[in-house]
């Protein structure tokens, strides 16, 4: 289980342009950018509508604390 520290570093490694909400194609971006050259549009958007507790399509750092908190 992540502290909350790790999870904001984390979150915001992922959150591109700074706005506070990761979207799919920001996702997409940092897998690349961590390695992760098979993750396609079509999934970075499955990754977040599954972890999306508001159904907005992005995700918030609550929602992306709350998915590190799952199973």
């Amino acid at each position: 289980m992540a502290d909350i520290e790790s999870a904001r570093k984390a979150f915001d490694r992922f959150d591109l342009n700074g706005d506070g909400l990761i979207s799919a194609a920001e996702y997409k971006s940092a897998m690349a950018q961590l390695g992760d050259f098979h993750v396609t549009e079509t999934v970075a958007e499955a990754v977040i509508k599954s972890k999306d507790a508001n159904g907005d399509g992005l995700l918030t750092f609550d929602e992306f604390w709350g998915a590190l908190h799952q199973d």
